[in-house]
């Protein structure tokens, strides 16, 4: 599926081709988009503890192209999910982001609330992330390690690498002090995301570069930032829910880390 962007945009928009199954009309301001590929008992345990919140925003699944059985429409519907979006063209995180974002602006949200769907968060915290929206904030934050949020079984490797490495670039790079830069949990303004300054839809993103070049340039920009405090609890037994694993992995990161560091996801400037 393709269509053209809001005349607001800037350019033509990259979206991967993709399935949408739609259970029900626009009923908030906001979206919360999960992103999920295969996580089986852990995405439904989430959307059972979100459809007994009511946060008041719509929730949107971004499906990678699941095929463990965890997405079927029933139980979709039970729990109030507004649409299922599933990928089938090229691309990982960002080509979901990428999908999903553009869905949102394309259905008049104001702006969309993004989280992992592995249960690690405590999505309670979504109406901090509408309120900081309300209040004209572009990029929202979720941060463990501010007053408030709660680091919960969080491996030390991951720990000390967002503090001593990851957040300290990210922050560098943007001007702006951010605490928890590898935390999944944010929301991005409808401003933003159609800024012809940002232009998020092109397909130089695929992996994990959306992720830290919003932040990045959020910031860099001068747009207002923000962070509040979120809960993000490991197992305390068994695997780590993650799709970053081994060291080709973790390089992996650090390379689109750097580049993104950079500048190289900058769009170019406008001719003269």
């Amino acid at each position: 599926m393709s269509e053209s962007p809001p005349a607001e945009a800037a350019a033509p928009w990259k979206v991967p081709a993709f399935t949408e199954d739609v259970f029900a009309p626009r009923r908030s301001r906001y979206a919360v988009c999960l992103f999920v590929i295969n996580e089986g008992v852990r995405v439904r345990s989430q959307l059972c503890k979100m459809a007994a919140l009511h946060s008041g925003c719509d929730i949107i699944i971004g499906d990678g192209g699941s095929k463990d059985g965890s997405l079927d429409a029933a139980f979709l519907k039970e729990c109030g999910v507004r649409a299922l979006l599933t990928k089938t063209g090229p691309g990982k995180l960002s080509a979901q982001m990428r999908m999903a974002l553009s869905w949102c602006l394309k259905e008049g949200y104001e702006g969309v609330v993004v989280v992992d769907g592995n249960d690690k968060d405590d999505t309670a915290a979504i109406p901090l992330f509408t309120a900081k929206l309300d209040e004209g904030f572009d990029h929202v934050q979720g941060s463990r390690y501010i007053p408030g949020g709660m680091a919960v079984n969080t491996p030390p490797f991951r720990h000390w690498g967002v503090a001593l490495l990851h957040a300290p670039l990210i922050s560098l790079a943007a001007g702006w002090r951010y605490t928890d830069t590898t935390n999944g949990f944010r929301a991005y303004s409808r401003r933003l995301l159609l800024n012809p300054r940002v232009q998020p839809f092109r397909d130089v993103f695929t992996g994990y570069e959306l992720h830290y070049y919003l932040a990045i340039r959020a910031g860099r920009l001068g747009l207002p930032v923000c962070e509040v405090p979120v809960t993000r609890a490991y197992p305390a037994e068994g695997g780590i829910p993650t799709k970053i694993t081994g060291w080709r992995g973790n390089v992996m990161i650090l390379q689109t880390l750097g580049r993104a560091c950079l500048g190289r996801f900058n769009p170019a400037p406008p001719p003269l």
